[in-house]
């Protein structure tokens, strides 16, 4: 179950790394044909700001997820921004990439037009949630205490 959480990140971080960057570079769309009138009734005037958001939320960040739960490497970094000391900072990190997901998708929906694409991403977001809490995952993820009364 935790190799499959991590390709759904790292595919995740795929799509935003790759799709991001095109909003960037051509503001208007045309890129992923994607017409800027669906900007219309936003806060935005063009695809900028939203694939920048996309990059960095839904691109880069599930990315690193996916490799921190691939490799569990001993950052200590991310440890601040850890509500769940117990675990390995990926598996807070996994939790917050599927809710992240879902919150683009809500606010998403606000502006544009409701797409096939939308529910895909909600199951994907919804599994990201589900295997993240599984407890296969949660045992991977788990740190191991010298202190005998936290084990």
């Amino acid at each position: 179950m935790v190799w499959v959480l991590i390709i759904l990140l790292a595919l995740e971080g795929l799509a935003g790394i790759i799709c991001g960057p095109l909003l960037m570079i051509k503001p208007d769309g045309s890129v992923i044909q994607m017409p800027l009138s669906i900007m219309r009734g936003s806060p935005f005037t063009d695809f900028f700001i939203p694939g920048l958001v996309m990059f960095l939320f839904l691109g880069i960040f599930p990315s690193i997820i996916a490799y921190g739960l691939w490799k569990k490497p001993a950052w200590i970094w991310p440890d601040p921004f850890n509500p769940f000391k117990r675990y390995h900072w990926s598996w807070a990190g996994s939790l917050a990439a599927g809710i992240i997901l879902m919150i683009w998708l809500t606010v998403e929906l606000i502006w544009v037009e409701y797409s096939i694409l939308h529910a895909i991403y909600y199951v994907w977001g919804g599994t990201i949630l589900l295997l993240t809490l599984l407890p296969a995952a949660r045992s991977y993820l788990e740190k191991i205490s010298d202190d005998p009364i936290q084990r």
